[in-house]
């Protein structure tokens, strides 16, 4: 199940946080439950990408997106993601998990997040964003406007453009 419980607590509490600049990163703190834990006694890599949605959507309030996505009538969508799972994460750990936007181009916002845990790396996910609208994907240029930072445009780092140029030459649809 989806956790709507944690996801209200963390927007709750990013409301009250100061706002960040879009090249700041959002930090967040939990503990990983035995209902994240999957047969293995580690945390369920479904639960990870959950609790990374909370990670964006918290990190989204703080920045001022979740508001221009009301006025506006925007919508949010995860085009692609790719993620490194490098060290388990098992019942009642603390981690942090950290979440920054690292560049966008025309079409799509791009964020990392990574799980730490006693200064490790546990996972980290490259994701590919969209802001949406009823007509389909908005530029980022409308939502850097909308943002109040015209000017925001950083340079992708090498690792991600090159995952987005790997990701050209996959098929669509799937041959499988």
């Amino acid at each position: 199940m989806y956790p709507f419980i944690r996801v209200t607590k963390s927007m709750i509490k990013a409301r009250f946080q100061p706002p960040l600049s879009l090249e700041e990163a959002h930090e967040t703190h939990h503990i990983c439950w035995p209902w994240d834990m999957d047969m293995w006694g580690e945390m369920n890599n479904g639960i990870a990408l959950s609790l990374y949605d909370i990670g964006r959507l918290s990190y989204g309030q703080r920045m001022g997106l979740v508001p221009a996505l009301r006025k506006n009538r925007w919508g949010l969508a995860v085009a692609g993601s790719c993620i490194r799972y490098r060290r388990r994460v098992r019942a009642f750990q603390k981690f942090t998990m950290r979440s920054q936007i690292i560049g966008r181009d025309e079409r799509f916002i791009y964020l990392q997040q990574t799980m730490w845990r006693n200064g490790d790396a546990t996972s980290s996910v490259l994701y590919r964003t969209a802001v949406t609208d009823k007509n389909g994907i908005v530029p980022t240029q409308l939502v850097a406007d909308a943002l109040g930072h015209p000017e925001w445009n950083p340079d992708l780092p090498e690792y991600a453009q090159n995952w987005i140029e790997a990701e050209g030459t996959r098929p669509w649809p799937p041959e499988i």
